[in-house]
């Protein structure tokens, strides 16, 4: 029989509030926080406009990689700069470019100068000469011939037989060009010059033992930015996703 006021229960154990019971001295843990994700690299988007300049000595034509730069780097503006050959060095030393087209010779330590391509040597002559009745030309068919050498010649070739004009020299190609429209001389250039300088009284034949024009790429050496590594890059024909 039960005393007086009855048996007394025992409280039902408490559960945790997730439903599931803690062992015995079981410490609560806290939920660690997420890091954020570290920032990825800098995208072409991102990055503040500005400008590469590139030097341009008469007849370079590089027209597919400024093509290719635009596409590649749309957010730095490529500006050309003529340079005449003389002033192709000092442009350089003085930074007025970051780099330049250039032809060789260019001696300087101070340079990165990678070689691009010769370019075949060419007679222009008048378009009425006898010269024209050959393909091509080999030095010895000029003797006899008044050779014109401009200020800005970049050939410095030595013609056996040739005769001395009695006029002063043009002081640059396109004036020695009209010179020989006019039905006097002819004058030895790079293939490149003879197109930009094309016209209907003049005629361009290869001259096969003339000295060639080598056309290089060239920078200063304590100015070799991500920007120039990219135009070199695109002149190697590197492409985009390509390392060094």
């Amino acid at each position: 029989m039960a005393g007086n006021g009855g048996s007394r229960r025992r409280p039902a154990p408490r559960r945790a509030a997730s439903g599931v019971k803690r062992a015995p001295g079981a410490k609560k843990t806290v939920a660690a926080k997420k890091k954020p994700p570290a920032p990825g690299p800098v995208s072409q988007a991102d990055e503040a406009p500005r400008t590469f300049t590139l030097g341009l000595v008469p007849g370079t034509t590089p027209g597919k990689w400024i093509s290719a730069w635009r596409e590649r780097m749309p957010r730095v503006e490529l500006a050309l700069l003529p340079l005449a050959v003389a002033d192709q060095h000092d442009a350089l030393r003085e930074h007025r470019v970051d780099a330049a087209l250039v032809r060789l010779p260019l001696d300087d330590d101070d340079l990165h100068i990678v070689r691009l391509y010769d370019e075949v040597p060419v007679a222009i002559v008048p378009a009425d000469s006898h010269l024209t009745a050959a393909d091509e030309l080999a030095l010895a068919d000029l003797a006899g011939e008044i050779v014109i050498v401009p200020g800005d010649d970049v050939l410095s070739a030595s013609v056996p037989g040739a005769l001395a004009p009695t006029f002063a020299p043009p002081a640059v190609t396109e004036q020695a060009v009209e010179t020989v429209a006019a039905g006097v001389g002819v004058v030895l250039v790079p293939m490149s010059l003879a197109r930009l300088h094309a016209r209907k009284d003049v005629a361009a034949r290869p001259v096969r033992d003339a000295p060639v024009s080598t056309v290089a790429l060239a920078w200063p050496r304590e100015a070799t930015t991500a920007d120039v590594d990219a135009f070199v890059g695109i002149v190697r024909g590197r492409t985009a996703n390509s390392s060094r």
